[in-house]
């Protein structure tokens, strides 16, 4: 019943069973069948964010018919099953931001991150591919701290792709918003405020030899300082690494070293990562992001290449939207992620 995608990666020898071929000192699937159960997750959480309405998010890519079908009747249509697992629960703040030293919200959001992520690796749990529809990107903590505690529970390192116009590697030290959705790449990494570290299981989630981040044009200087003391900065693709390479190679590259983690990689995606242009309806725009095909080449490919464990799309804020340009793309993404391709 498996659709099978099929990437020509340059590659210098096939395994007998067509599955494997090394790559740079990497073993890479080149042949593997998708996934057919897909389970969608609402995060209706905006307290993250300096901006109200991504809260909105989730809904709006439910409903927004693109060619006259929801996303739901698309993928369907793409050969999946798919269960909409409705919203999940969310511990809200009482009387708007509060704030926890230098972090807004953390109590709620911490306790609203463990409720993601139980209900995340119960999609993986069940076999499906988790689709998360946020929400500002402070669900990341509680969505990646679920698949990375689901897949260590069973031995194996899950990688990370992260398509973001931001580092978000801030933690309360070094943030000067407070905002945690400029936090989660750091909790997740094992820094920051340890109700967010620890959402899960204790400790680090992702092992950054695993981890990939493409799109970034817009980073604070105490993220510069944490991406260096960590040895991560051959792991960001910036923008101006896409200018100079293209999309093409630096997605590929993103996918030899997330893909290279046994249990293949989850992916995370900010819309800001592209100009303002294309998607209007995000709460912290940065101009000189990537183009409409450029986003949706860099999701083709990920699904081109038969690694991808989870899909989650960010920061979608309908209130800031027009004519709903934003809403329209992040469906239409979710597509290209999951296998729709021209022809």
């Amino acid at each position: 019943m498996g659709r099978t995608r099929q990437r020509h990666w340059q590659q210098s020898k096939t395994c007998s069973n067509g599955a494997l071929a090394s790559i740079d000192g990497y073993q890479q699937v080149v042949q593997e069948t998708i996934e057919k159960q897909l389970e969608i997750i609402g995060v209706p959480l905006g307290f993250g964010a300096g901006k109200s309405g991504s809260e909105l998010g989730a809904e709006a890519i439910r409903h927004s018919p693109i060619r006259g079908s929801r996303v739901t009747r698309h993928l369907e249509q793409l050969g999946f099953k798919v269960t909409d697992r409705g919203n999940v629960t969310l511990v809200q703040p009482a009387d708007g931001q509060r704030v926890s030293g230098d972090i807004h919200n953390l109590a709620e959001i911490a306790a609203s991150s463990e409720n993601i992520a139980t209900e995340v690796m119960g999609a993986l749990g069940r076999g499906a591919t988790p689709v998360i529809l946020g929400g500002d990107h402070s669900i990341a903590i509680g969505s990646f701290s679920g698949i990375s505690t689901h897949f260590k529970q069973r031995g194996e390192d899950i990688g990370l792709i992260w398509f973001d116009a931001h580092a978000d590697i801030n933690t309360p030290e070094t943030s000067t918003s407070g905002n945690i959705h400029g936090m989660p790449l750091a909790a997740i990494l094992g820094h920051g405020a340890e109700e967010l570290v620890n959402v899960a299981s204790a400790g680090a989630k992702l092992d950054p030899r695993f981890f990939a981040h493409i799109g970034a044009r817009d980073i604070d200087p105490g993220e510069r300082e944490m991406i260096e003391k960590l040895g991560l900065r051959d792991r960001f693709f910036t923008m101006s690494d896409i200018d100079k390479r293209g999309m093409m190679a630096c997605v590929e590259d993103a996918i030899r070293i997330a893909g290279a983690a046994p249990a293949g990689f989850a992916v995370t995606f900010d819309v800001d990562m592209i100009d303002p242009r294309f998607a209007p309806g995000s709460g912290t725009l940065v101009r000189g992001g990537t183009t409409y095909r450029e986003a949706h080449l860099a999701l083709e490919l990920i699904a081109e290449s038969g690694k991808m464990r989870s899909f989650e799309i960010v920061e979608v804020n309908p209130l800031l939207d027009q004519s709903n340009l934003t809403v329209e793309l992040a469906c239409e993404l979710i597509l290209s992620a999951f296998g729709k391709t021209i022809l």
